[in-house]
């Protein structure tokens, strides 16, 4: 069973003069276990926001949050997250309401760690970032993006565009990103200007999304980097690059198919797409 740790305001040095014991502040990480409702996970990442220490929600097992109305301005299903939050699953959070609005937006000074099969599906987003809107740092670990949708770019995770101060980084590892699409460009990620993105398998999937502009699966728009590993990109659609479009940017791919793309696989690129035909 995992520990659950109390959170505690005070820890930390203690300091005798004159007879005083003075203890020094200090924040410390916890995990915060969240029953399964809407209610108890805004809550919990409330809670996890209120101390700059990481913090750990341990998911409902099994429970899909069914998220019916934004907590997070008008945009967002959860509270922009401005700390480190790790969510551990399984299980899944999904937008069930009429208004659009995305699952999650992470601030420059936050980071969102999905870990062991935690999906975000259906969010909605009025702009960028159909599931999640990325200006910190998100990692996915046998995690999943699925069913999102975006006005704006990146269906599944958009990478602001961020001309100065933190660039924003997302790393998959062993995670799908599948059925999301976006009006502009990445139907599953974009990758947008100093942004950085790791893809590491196996397996790995970037399947079935679509933009309407381009990067069916993956757009790379003046982004730092774009590393794929193992990370298979397979029947995504748009009207160029239907796999993967870059503009500049540095971009690695390694035993990384990029096949069966609609209306093609990388063409559009600018440099080329490395490793990827037609």
């Amino acid at each position: 069973m995992r520990r659950t740790r109390i959170i505690q305001a005070l820890t930390g040095a203690a300091i005798a003069a004159a007879g005083v014991v003075t203890l020094t502040p200090a924040a410390q990480a916890t995990t915060i276990p969240v029953a399964c409702s809407e209610n108890a996970l805004v809550a919990a990442v409330n809670l996890a926001n209120s101390t700059s220490a990481a913090d750990t929600l341990a998911l409902a097992s099994g429970c899909t949050y069914s998220m019916t109305s934004s907590h997070g301005g008008l945009t967002n299903a959860l509270p922009v997250i401005t700390t480190p939050i790790e969510m551990i699953g399984p299980a899944t959070i999904t937008r069930t309401s009429v208004l659009p609005f995305r699952i999650a937006e992470v601030s420059g000074t936050g980071s969102l760690t999905l870990t062991t099969s935690v999906a975000f599906t259906h969010g909605s987003a009025l702009g960028d970032g159909g599931a999640i809107l990325n200006r910190g740092a998100v990692t996915l670990t046998v995690s999943s993006l699925s069913g999102n949708i975006a006005t704006g770019n990146g269906g599944g995770l958009a990478n602001a565009d961020t001309p100065s101060g933190t660039a924003p980084a997302a790393t998959f590892t062993g995670s799908s990103v599948t059925s999301n699409s976006a009006a502009l460009s990445g139907g599953g990620i974009y990758n947008g200007t100093r942004g950085t993105l790791t893809a590491t398998g196996l397996p790995l999937f970037i399947t079935g999304n679509t933009a309407v502009v381009n990067g069916g699966g993956i757009a790379a728009n003046n982004s730092t980097a774009t590393t794929l590993t193992g990370t298979t990109v397979t029947t995504n659609t748009a009207d160029l690059g239907g796999g993967v479009y870059r503009q500049n940017g540095t971009m690695t791919t390694t035993n990384s198919p990029i096949s069966a793309n609609l209306l093609n696989n990388c063409v559009g690129s600018s440099p080329a797409v490395p490793n990827c035909t037609g």
